[in-house]
């Protein structure tokens, strides 16, 4: 038996990861199948709603005392000066595992667990296995002239490395005007007023779970953040015919090529840069080969900086993080300063 515990507290995109990688791995290796504690499925700091829009099989029963192992998935960690996390914790750059191909029957599994190496020959099984019930499947924004935008703001905020800048947002929706000039918008996000003082004039809305996950879905164009949430929706879609995501996923903002994490370069997606170029995932994957070979900086990995260097690492944070507070004053008293000319 292989289980996972989907773990209270986790996004149900993550959560999903864990759920798939599972579950395909104990399917070829002949292994049962078991999730430890199903009632903490889509109960978490987004929602208290469960899973109640699709029949996921938990497995058989088990507890913790019924495995015999428990497994890790390996860990490759860069140390930058980005913030305090990065400095403390390291960025997560992980690629595949190949070891977890290799767990032994009565394991449980603990990980990140994001790369379609895990779960890619199971797509269509996935398919069945994540269907949202058709009750719920909302299909009324799948237009071709319409492009959804999936922005994770509140608890992105307070970290500049990671939550995404306007400009991202603006340079990808010129980049799908360019593919269709008459594309419309419309966000699905955790925050809509943070969304609409982000990206005035473009529809923003927080459904319930199950219709935000099904828009998302049934899509045709995605613009999306580097949030695990949006990953299966587009994953299992029938409908979506160009998926645009930000370059180094959870580093878009500072990385010097290294992505945060490799598991997240997926098959069919277009990642595009801080100048707004866009590149396949099969362009990045080259790109990061190369840049693994000759950077002094990932040669360095899992290795803590001491001294000298992590004294200007720690500079280096300091100064992300004071322009990100200045730059967020800047546009709160542009806002103020253009709603007050309008009532003049």
């Amino acid at each position: 038996m292989l289980g996972i515990e989907t773990q209270e507290g986790f996004g149900l995109g993550n959560q999903l990861f864990f759920y798939v990688t599972a579950r395909c791995i104990a399917q070829d290796k002949g292994y049962q199948f078991s999730v430890l504690d199903p009632e903490h499925f889509a109960n978490n700091m987004h929602s208290d709603c469960g899973l109640y829009f699709m029949d996921l099989d938990m497995g058989v029963p088990s507890k913790k005392e019924d495995y015999k192992k428990i497994y890790y998935e390996k860990e490759t960690r860069l140390f930058a000066g980005n913030s305090t996390h990065d400095l403390t914790h390291g960025v997560y750059v992980t690629d595949a595992d190949r070891h977890l191909f290799e767990v032994e029957d009565g394991t449980l599994l603990y990980g990140n667990l994001q790369a379609e190496a895990y779960f890619i020959t199971h797509k269509a099984e996935i398919k069945e296995w994540l269907k949202v019930k058709p009750e719920y499947d909302c299909k009324e924004y799948s237009r071709e002239n319409l492009c959804i935008l999936h922005l994770r703001c509140s608890d992105y905020m307070g970290s500049p490395e990671l939550y995404l800048r306007k400009r991202y947002w603006i340079q990808g929706m010129r980049q799908m005007r360019r593919i269709n000039p008459d594309m419309q918008f419309m966000i699905i996000t955790n925050d809509v007023q943070e969304a609409n003082k982000f990206l005035p004039g473009v529809p923003a809305y927080n459904f319930d779970l199950a219709k935000d996950y099904s828009i998302l879905k049934n899509a045709r164009y995605l613009l999306l953040a580097n949030s695990s949430f949006s990953y299966f929706p587009a994953f299992t879609s029938d409908t979506v015919q160009y998926i645009l995501a930000p370059k180094y996923w959870a580093r878009h903002n500072v990385s010097d090529g290294y992505w945060a994490s490799e598991q997240n370069i997926y098959k069919g997606w277009h990642y595009m840069d801080r100048n707004g170029r866009v590149f396949t995932d099969e362009e990045c994957r080259e790109e990061l080969a190369a840049y693994k070979k000759r950077s002094k900086k990932y040669a360095g990995v899992n290795q803590k900086p001491a001294g000298m260097r992590l004294r200007m690492m720690k500079l280096r944070a300091r100064y992300i993080y004071k322009k990100a507070y200045l730059g967020k004053i800047g546009r709160g008293a542009a806002r103020r300063v253009k709603k007050f000319s309008h009532r003049g």
